[in-house]
């Protein structure tokens, strides 16, 4: 059984940034791919990034490439999400999900564990 809690969302102006951050529980961590999503009011969830179990291989949707970062810190059981140069529609709630299975860019659903989510209100 893995929890999942994410901290660090808010509110922040355009062309600011935010460093989100998921803890998980349990001794498996590095066993499981962490993805981050995100839902905005009244859109589905979409992916937003996603890493492997060691850290070395990152991926990223297009609307946040070049500005958000992945990360993580097995011996901290933490993932990250830094998130640089804020847009408004980058708005939305932020989960971070856990699975044993290989990241899959089109899929949002169906994964072991997910945490309760952290509100990201960007401003313009």
């Amino acid at each position: 059984q893995v929890q999942l809690v994410e901290s660090g969302g808010g509110l922040v102006q355009a062309g600011g940034s935010l460093r989100l951050s998921c803890a998980a529980s349990g001794r498996s961590f590095s066993t499981y791919f962490m993805q981050w999503f995100r839902q905005a009011p009244g859109a589905e969830r979409e992916f937003v990034a996603a890493i492997s179990r060691s850290g070395v291989s990152t991926y990223y949707s297009d609307p946040v490439k070049g500005r958000f970062t992945i990360s993580r810190d097995n011996a901290k059981n933490t993932v990250y999400l830094q998130m640089n140069s804020l847009k408004p529609e980058d708005t939305a709630v932020y989960y971070c999900a856990a699975d044993r299975a290989p990241p899959d860019l089109a899929r949002t659903e169906g994964y072991e564990y997910w945490g309760q989510g952290t509100q990201v209100t960007v401003s313009s």
